[in-house]
């Protein structure tokens, strides 16, 4: 792993920090919208090519800057879902009735 994602001031730390530091709930739309929050195939499998060579510790200084990026915004994307998800369990949401 590259050093940027162990280090707690990166982009998605701090990011992620915030989310934390939030008192306020979050509404049940935006929680449902951070949940529908994914990669496309195209990242997905972009992802996977970059691990694959970062376990044969064959990346690049480019590929590995490509690698901590992926890992830092899924490490970011997934303190937004459990918060999403956490503001869910505690606030039921109101479906509409048909």
């Amino acid at each position: 792993m590259g050093s940027q994602l162990l280090s707690p001031n990166s982009e998605a730390a701090l990011w992620a920090r915030l989310m934390q530091a939030q008192k306020d709930e979050l509404s049940s739309e935006a929680a449902e919208f951070l949940l529908a929050i994914d990669f496309g195939e195209g990242d997905r499998s972009r992802m996977q090519q970059l691990a694959e060579r970062s376990q044969a510790g064959t990346l690049t200084a480019k590929e590995q800057t490509e690698f901590d990026s992926y890992l830092h915004v899924g490490n970011l994307l997934a303190v937004m879902q459990s918060k999403a998800r956490l503001a869910l369990k505690r606030k039921p949401h109101k479906r509409p009735r048909s």
